[in-house]
């Protein structure tokens, strides 16, 4: 039976198309380091508080990137290059959403409607990494090779996006609203259409490095567009409501280290 589980459990057992899997993972993490990284460096005078909370995103999504290398060390592997077609973080930034890396390779400092952008790109963004990898932490957090690194980036991204909503709410009660409001569908209807094509180069990627049949790769095709229809029509705006979270300063503090991993 097609599943969610049986289809990474291909992908995990076969060497190569595990290689592409963390080197794509590894890839996106390490380019949401450099971009926090350089939010926090750019920040207005009226925003410096946020900084040691950007710089944390930032150092954890770094940590990320290296637990997936490390998880291909184990096995003996190495990365490879990332197809262009499955660059999310690129092909994101080609339409528009977020801030763009010719901006955060400058000086000039971000001013706040830039500090809305890259929350509320990062609210949206966030959502889908908690949701893929609590769909990972459901099948593979006991597995014997991947349970703990699953576990502990599930734990961030949850942190992650409790931090989103906390400051996009903060800068509501500001004055902001409408402006993130904006922000947020606008990023959440272009952020679907990625994830769609994202999904359908990585799936056509995988399914030459596994031999999949052509009836195979034409459920998943389908599986993936009848997600994007859902998410067209109404499943996008589960990325565009703020609630205060739980966890309150869920970024406060230091980055949580990964013994053994990084």
């Amino acid at each position: 039976m097609l599943s969610a589980k049986s289809l990474f459990q291909e992908i995990l057992d076969n060497d190569e198309s595990f290689r592409l899997f963390c080197s794509i993972a590894a890839s996106g993490e390490a380019q949401g380091g450099w971009e926090n990284g350089r939010i926090a460096a750019l920040l207005p005078d009226e925003c410096r508080a946020l900084a040691p909370k950007v710089a944390r995103h930032g150092a954890d999504e770094d940590k990320h990137g290296r637990i997936f290398r490390a998880l291909l060390k184990k096995r003996g592997l190495r990365p490879v290059d990332v197809p262009h077609d499955t660059d999310y973080t690129m092909l994101l930034e080609r339409q528009g959403i977020g801030l763009g890396h010719a901006q955060l390779r400058g000086e000039e400092p971000l001013t706040q409607r830039d500090v809305v952008v890259y929350l509320a790109h990062s609210r949206v963004t966030e959502q889908r990494a908690c949701e893929q990898m609590r769909l990972l932490r459901r099948h593979f957090g006991s597995h014997p090779d991947l349970g703990r690194a699953v576990r502990m980036i599930s734990a961030d991204e949850d942190n992650h996006l409790a931090y989103c909503h906390e400051e996009l709410l903060r800068l509501a009660r500001a004055g902001h609203g409408p402006a993130i409001q904006r922000v947020l569908r606008r990023s959440a209807l272009a952020e679907i259409r990625v994830y769609r094509d994202v999904s359908l180069a990585v799936m056509a990627h995988m399914g030459r490095i596994l031999g999949w049949p052509s009836s195979k790769a034409a459920v998943l095709v389908a599986g993936i567009h009848a997600v994007y229809a859902y998410e067209r029509l109404a499943g996008w705006r589960r990325m565009v409501t703020l609630a205060m979270p739980e966890r309150r300063d869920a970024l406060g503090g230091p980055a949580v280290a990964a013994p053994g991993f990084a």
